[in-house]
Order: C-alpha cells, then structure tokens, then sequence
C-alpha cells in the first residue's frame, strides 16, 4: 500500500494519504491516455471470449437503474476491467489496476452525479460497437472521451465540496 501510495508513514504508524485535487487531476489525466490506449489494443486484440465477457459486463450495467451507488460502481469497473483484459497487454492492465486503487478511495462515484450513469451505459456501449467493429481510431477517441467526462465530473465534484471535506 505504501509503494502504491496508498498510505504514507507518519510518527503514529501507517495513514491513508489524502490526494489533492492536482493530483486527483494527474491520476484521470493518466487514466484517460490509458484507456484509450486500452481501447486501440483490444480492436486489434480481443477474441470473440473477449466480446462476450464484455457483452455480459455491459448487460449488467443495463440492468441497474441509477441508485445504488456501489453496485454502479462496482458493474462499471467490471466493464473496464473486461476492457483491460481484453487488451491483453499485462503492463497496462497492472498499471491501470493500480490507478483505479487510487480512484476508488473517493467515496462519492461520478456516476451517481444526475444523468451520468445512463451517460456511462450509453458510451460504454459505443466503445463495444468500435471494439467489435475492430475500428482502433474510434475505439481509442470514444474511450479517452468516457474518461474525460469522468474527470470533469470529478473536478466538478471537488469544487463543489467544502474545504474541510477535501482535507
């Protein structure tokens, strides 16, 4: 956890490493390059087991109405995790596992923001058509596109959150 950054060493022992909102900021800058990177491998990468299991991630979500914000959460990641694999690329899958540790300490999800979660369901299913579709250019835009919405609504959130909640 320390390695990864998670926590850091103070003279009480070990405590969870509050992120600034620059740094926030540097974790969905990253995030969106790989994803979309993510996206261009798997439209030349995934096998048709790929397809299904992203398929099923996708029908998941489909399934959920807006609410609970940890099964959204949850269906989403499964969505991007089915991406990553998908890529079969092990360093970007590793290195994007790493980044969504980070990500996942925030407890407000983007996705419960109002409009989002139908937003999310709805591009996750443009990237499967371009992944199917083998279109690597559109696969990679639509992806860095999904992420950047996600990081706007993030920003949004912190600067409409008080001081003493961010600190």
């Amino acid at each position: 956890l320390e390695q990864d950054g998670l926590v850091i060493r103070s003279v009480r022992g070990l405590i969870v490493r509050e992120r600034s909102p620059e740094e926030i900021l540097d974790i969905y800058e990253t995030r969106i390059a790989l994803e979309g990177t993510v996206a261009r491998i798997a439209a030349t990468r995934r096998t048709p087991v790929d397809l299904i299991q992203l398929r099923r991630a996708g029908e998941a979500m489909s399934k959920l109405g807006a609410g609970d914000e940890n099964a959204m959460a949850a269906a989403n990641r499964e969505f991007h995790q089915a991406l990553w694999r998908s890529s079969h690329n092990d360093s970007l899958i590793d290195v994007l596992s790493r980044l969504d540790l980070h990500l996942a300490r925030y407890p407000a999800t983007t996705l419960s923001q109002p409009g989002r979660w139908d937003e999310a369901k709805g591009e996750h299913k443009e990237i499967l058509a371009a992944i199917e579709a083998k279109d690597e250019s559109l696969a990679e835009s639509l992806a860095r596109k999904h992420f950047t919405e996600a990081r706007d609504i993030r920003l949004a959130i912190l600067a409409n959150s008080e001081p003493e909640e961010r600190h």
